[in-house]
């Protein structure tokens, strides 16, 4: 019962609809190297990352959607192996529906 208050507080407080994708990214804190994660859903606003890095709510990092440059954005929240992160600016809408046809090309998986 708790984690279905947590979900509809996560959904109140959404700036943007997300769109459920399963891709292939690279995260990498500031002053440190990149490297792969998935990201399982997104938002002009933010997205969810799923990644074994050490992150707390409040940290920045910057995340390479394939085909962009890195974005900066910041931890949210964290809960296991992932992470609600929120872009510093959000994406153009036209830049979120490319990301969401490349999610379902299946090199990206």
């Amino acid at each position: 019962m708790a984690a279905e208050r947590h979900t509809d507080l996560d959904r109140k407080i959404r700036t943007a609809e997300r769109a459920y994708v399963q891709m292939s990214v690279k995260v990498r804190r500031p002053g440190e190297t990149w490297f792969s994660s998935r990201i399982a859903d997104v938002s002009v606003s933010g997205f969810r990352l799923q990644s074994f890095m050490k992150l707390t709510p409040g940290s920045e990092l910057w995340i390479m959607l394939p085909g962009f440059e890195g974005r900066r954005a910041s931890v949210l929240w964290t809960r296991a192996h992932e992470s609600g992160c929120a872009f510093e600016r959000p994406l153009h809408p036209a830049v979120l529906d490319h990301v969401i046809k490349l999610s379902q090309a299946p090199s990206l998986r």
